[in-house]
């Protein structure tokens, strides 16, 4: 994780930095207003989605993803994490970037892969025109090669195949990860129960309204997927990721030795 204050110095006339909660309002209004120009779905889902979700102001608080990083987005969606990252190229060229927040996660080069057709439309026609365009992949993560990469984000996808599958997945990512790259996993602890079902009821309602069947899904413990991850030579800290929520969410943020 970048440490706090890694930031260029003070640009003689530039705005000043913003506070956190000034900069997430602004980062959430630029990452959200790509989908303007697509379905009304799209723009509500993302307002939604990136308003309520936890996990991504965590990954900007936390420095979680580093600048110049190869980031691969495995279940990426309509791409709100590509919308999220190029809204703060924006901030952090503009000098806003929050003082009390590691440094930005300028200049990452993003692809995400997703087996939704409709989804990844969505992310075309939203943020197609940005330069350089994100890279979207309309595959299945089990069959797509992960190509060279840093940084890993999968949130909340591993549970719609079964557990030979996960872990082949994993290892994939663990091959395509440079030396010191970092895997972000969210998941659910299978060992809350009610918690964990909360999780999946809702799960399955979002993959129904955004127009898909909602598949079966397998979970495991909390104890289970760090077993698998440190396997793999993960060191591997949880992070509680449902605040605000009933669910059983957690990220596992996941790095390699150098």
């Amino acid at each position: 994780m970048s440490a706090p204050g890694a930031h260029a110095s003070a640009v003689p006339g530039a705005p000043a930095p913003m506070s956190p909660h000034a900069a997430w309002l602004k980062l959430h209004r630029l990452a959200t207003d790509r989908y303007r120009s697509g379905s009304r779905f799209a723009w509500h889902f993302a307002r939604g989605k990136l308003g309520r979700d936890p996990v991504f102001r965590a990954l900007l608080e936390r420095g979680s993803i580093a600048a110049h990083a190869r980031v691969l987005d495995i279940g990426c969606g309509q791409g709100l994490l590509a919308s999220l990252l190029a809204a703060c190229d924006g901030l952090a060229a503009a000098h806003q970037w929050p003082h009390k927040w590691p440094a930005a996660p300028a200049h990452t080069r993003y692809t995400g892969i997703d087996l939704m057709p409709r989804d990844i439309q969505r992310a075309q026609r939203a943020l197609g025109t940005l330069a350089p365009p994100p890279t979207f992949i309309c595959g299945d993560m089990c069959t797509t090669p992960f190509e060279p990469c840093d940084t890993v984000v999968v949130l909340d996808v591993l549970h719609y195949v079964d557990i030979a599958t996960q872990d082949d997945v994993l290892a994939r990512i663990r091959a395509a990860l440079a030396p010191g790259g970092r895997l972000l996993l969210r998941v659910g602890d299978a060992s809350q129960a009610w918690r964990f079902a909360a999780s999946q009821w809702v799960d399955r309602v979002v993959t129904s309204v955004r127009g898909h069947p909602a598949p079966p899904t397998w979970g495991r413990t909390l104890d289970q997927w760090r077993t698998t991850l440190r396997s793999l030579g993960f060191t591997v800290t949880p992070l509680p990721m449902s605040q605000g929520t009933p669910f059983a969410n957690v990220l596992l943020d996941c790095e390699l030795a150098r």
